[in-house]
């Protein structure tokens, strides 16, 4: 029962970027004129950062998912190892089975380095719109990579990146055409070493993946989020790691029976705590929930020791 909301946005945030000269503006640039429309959900994560926490390593062994661990053996493979990585953009679009997962990233690798690679470790290239592509097969995780130029690629399955560059080549309408999304990229805080959007059906998802029922609370989240339409969200990391959530709701009246829900589960989690952690501080203590009409704020501020305590049961 103690997780369901230990695993709170902040979570999930600090787990996607864990497994990812830096340029956050341009990178944003390229967002708009890379995904493909479709695209329900992006986040950026800038590691270059994050690895100068002194909590990195331990935060990021815990949290990262088997999708992101995959990932990274693929990267791995042709010469990119984590540290190497200094921003990342993760993009979703409804899958048939489970969200697609495809981005960019940045940082210290170039294109005759990763063909250099691949062709010791005997893997193929194959040609993905003009350029060459390197797919594998990892932890179950198909995936390939292209290098646009020194220092920037994209990743994804060869159907995503075929469309990414598609729009890069101004053939098909990016982001940029996307009116609801472009405004909410442009709310985001883009200077935080984490931040993402959503809409749809990436709102529930966005919980779903670390706030599953769990004991006595049984919860349709999808339902739940149904009259939530879109999610901002930042990530601060300095003395204390600090969440910022912001919620568009339907109406009004759907955001007070929203916030009314995050304050039951509040209130059950700080049960759950004493019960189980007796004597030990509650970094969910410090949940604001706070509404302005139809919009949702969630602020929290928790230490790098209280994370490292958690054992989140989800993840990418």
């Amino acid at each position: 029962m103690k997780k369901v909301l230990q695993q709170m946005g902040v979570l999930a945030a600090v787990g996607s970027a864990f497994a990812s000269g830096s340029f956050a503006q341009e990178l944003a640039k390229e967002i708009l004129t890379t995904f493909a429309p479709g695209t329900i959900r992006v986040e950026y994560a800038r590691p270059a950062k994050l690895r100068t926490l002194t909590e990195y390593a331990a935060l990021r062994q815990r949290y990262v998912g088997p999708r992101l661990r995959a990932l990274e053996e693929s990267f791995a493979l042709l010469g990119v190892g984590e540290n190497d990585i200094d921003e990342v953009v993760l993009g979703w679009r409804p899958g048939v089975a489970t969200m697609e997962l495809a981005g960019l990233v940045a940082g210290r690798f170039t294109a005759k380095g990763i063909a250099d690679r691949a062709g010791a470790n005997a893997i193929a290239s194959t040609t993905v719109g003009s350029l060459p592509a390197f797919c594998l097969s990892t932890g179950g995780v198909n995936s390939c990579l292209v290098v646009l130029r020194d220092s920037l690629g994209l990743f994804g399955s060869e159907a995503a990146l075929n469309e990414m560059l598609a729009v890069r080549e101004g053939n098909t309408p990016g982001l940029s055409a996307d009116q609801r999304l472009t405004r909410l990229i442009s709310e985001a805080e883009t200077q935080a070493p984490i931040w993402g959007v959503g809409v749809a059906e990436a709102v529930p998802d966005f919980f779903l993946a670390w706030l599953p029922a769990q004991g006595n609370i049984q919860l349709d989240w999808a339902k739940a989020f149904q009259p939530v339409e879109a999610l901002v969200y930042s990530v601060d990391t300095a003395e204390t790691v600090r969440l910022d959530v912001k919620l568009e709701c339907t109406s009004d009246q759907s955001a007070e029976s929203t916030r009314q829900i995050f304050e039951g589960l509040r209130m059950v989690q700080q049960m759950a705590w004493q019960n189980m952690n007796p004597g030990k501080p509650n970094p969910f203590q410090s949940l604001e929930i706070a509404r302005d009409g139809a919009r949702l704020s969630l602020k929290m501020a928790t230490s790098y020791a209280d994370l490292k305590a958690f054992s989140p049961a989800g993840g990418l």
